[in-house]
């Protein structure tokens, strides 16, 4: 086995549900040794969400969970703390996503545990952010998406803002809770006086951090940028076009070359050299004429014609697709998109973690296990005697 850029780092994450699992799959994938704390019993919420295999288990969790050892402890109680402080004790990292003031409550809190761990690095992640008025709200991916401003932009004028079938909102916020943690262990390794550092990543802030030039539009110019359906603002042509066959494709020709070559190809030679369509601020201004003409073109002909036509031309241009689409395309084939890992019910898909690196490349292990699988494993290499742990798993705090 290859090494990982990640290998040596050890994780505590006790989040749930998505946004803080998510930095820990990020990172075990990389290599990181992450023990993933789930409360006894039925463990993290997401091994029973969605589509469930015939275990009664998650499919998403089997992707979720990969390369984590699951340990257990009740956070509620005294001792079931005392077990998780333990662990944080010898931890580079630990990823939490509870409400702000929580960890504190618990007597877990990043200053609780400076003076045993001063070079732990604290990732919390958490809908407002651990300073502000709006800190102390409860902060789901769905509410926060439309406080950061990323639901206003989404959906056509005059409809309801569109909420895609995602929760990017967690997502997005766990890959920015990866990319402080790896920040946090390059500053620790310049041995300088600073050592470990709290990491606050907001799920509003890290969807802002999205918006492009929203803000600087806004201030210098007092321009809100407001809904414009499957187009973008200022930016023309780029769409999504029906075709014959009832099926959609995008075109990306804001270019002004790539626009000249995608009207030579629909053979429209006067549109491609129009000095009023020379430049993307005058196609701007005549933006609803010049997607009048792609539609027209790309509805006279099947999806796959528009797209062997403009890849032809050199444009770019794509089919819209599912996930099923996904599976079947020779180039995510090629790219590695998809990895086979074998659970209690057989073989599965789960898509491999992104960036690539060619020298020391990420991959699964193993898909997510048991509740509580490595409890045993992990807490006897803390120091838990085997008396401690029949203790601590009569009380329930294990």
């Amino acid at each position: 086995m290859s090494d990982r850029p990640l290998d040596g780092i050890r994780v505590i994450e006790v989040g749930q549900l998505l946004a803080g699992p998510f930095a820990g799959t990020m990172l075990a994938y990389f290599g990181a040794d992450v023990i993933k704390v789930e409360p006894p019993g039925e463990g993290d919420p997401i091994r029973g969400w969605r589509l469930l295999d015939d275990t009664g288990t998650a499919y998403w969790w089997r992707s979720l969970a990969r390369n984590k050892k699951s340990v257990t402890a009740n956070l509620r109680t005294e001792a079931g703390r005392g077990v998780v402080r333990r662990l944080m004790a010898d931890a580079d990292v630990v990823i939490e996503n509870f409400k702000p003031g929580t960890m504190e409550k618990w007597g877990l809190g990043p200053e609780d545990l400076r003076e045993e761990n001063p070079d732990l690095i604290f990732a919390r992640i958490s809908g407002y952010g651990q300073t502000g008025p709006n800190s102390a709200k409860p902060g789901y991916a769905s509410v926060t998406e439309a406080y950061s401003g990323f639901r206003y932009v989404n959906g056509f004028p005059g409809d309801a803002p569109v909420r895609p079938n995602l929760s990017i909102g967690d997502t997005v916020a766990g890959i920015h809770a990866v990319l402080g943690i790896l920040l946090s262990l390059v500053e620790r390794g310049k041995g300088r006086k600073t050592r470990g550092q709290v990491v606050d990543v907001a799920l509003y802030e890290s969807m802002f951090n999205l918006m492009e030039g929203m803000v600087p539009e806004y201030s210098g110019a007092g321009a809100v940028r407001e809904p414009s359906g499957s187009t973008i603002t200022g930016i023309v042509p780029t769409n999504t076009y029906l075709c014959a066959d009832g099926k959609h494709v995008v075109i990306g020709a804001n270019g002004d070359s790539i626009y000249r070559r995608l009207m030579h190809a629909m053979k429209q030679p006067e549109m491609a050299e129009d000095p009023r369509y020379a430049d993307n601020p005058g196609r701007v201004e005549h933006e609803a004429v010049i997607d009048a003409a792609i539609a027209e073109w790309t509805g006279a002909l099947t999806s796959q014609d528009v797209i062997a036509t403009l890849e032809a031309a050199d444009v770019p241009v794509g089919p819209i697709y599912s996930v099923a689409d996904m599976m079947e395309d020779p180039h995510y084939q090629a790219r590695g998109l998809f990895e086979k890992v074998a659970t209690d019910t057989g073989e599965l898909d789960i898509p491999a973690i992104l960036p690539k690196l060619t020298a020391t490349p990420g991959r699964t292990d193993s898909p997510g296990g048991a509740v509580g699988t490595h409890t045993d494993e992990i807490l006897r290499a803390a120091g838990f005697s085997a008396a401690e742990l029949e203790a601590l798993r009569t009380s329930g705090d294990i």
